[in-house]
């Protein structure tokens, strides 16, 4: 009975961060250096800030890259270790929403209430 997985799709939490938002690392290996967010994947949970969390992949030659080797580039890390700095008060924060008076919705800083606009 309880040996399989079920079919039922788990539920993916609605993250506040976005592409080419500035974040500063909070926890890990890297805390406190600061990236713009390359890609962002939703259902892991799981962000890429550029020149951050350093991975090395041994490579074969290939046709993109003849003399193989290992290559240096970008890991993964979880987004609960990222904040995203506010660019008005220039302080990690946290993301609060708004609904504006045409019905659509901002991000906004909870420090100092200014919009946050993903550049």
């Amino acid at each position: 009975m309880g040996l399989f997985k079920s079919n039922k799709r788990e539920p993916v939490s609605k993250l506040n961060i976005r592409k080419n938002d500035i974040v500063r690392v909070i926890a890990g290996e890297d805390r406190g250096m600061e990236g713009k967010i390359l890609k962002v994947f939703p259902k892991k949970q799981q962000i890429i800030v550029e020149g951050i969390n350093f991975i090395k992949r041994h490579t074969k030659p290939s046709q993109d890259n003849p003399q193989g080797g290992i290559i240096e580039k970008e890991g993964p890390i979880h987004f609960s270790n990222v904040m995203v700095v506010c660019p008005n008060c220039g302080n990690p924060t946290r993301i609060g929403i708004k609904v504006l008076e045409d019905g659509s919705r901002a991000r906004i800083c909870r420090n100092c209430s200014e919009m946050i606009v993903s550049s």
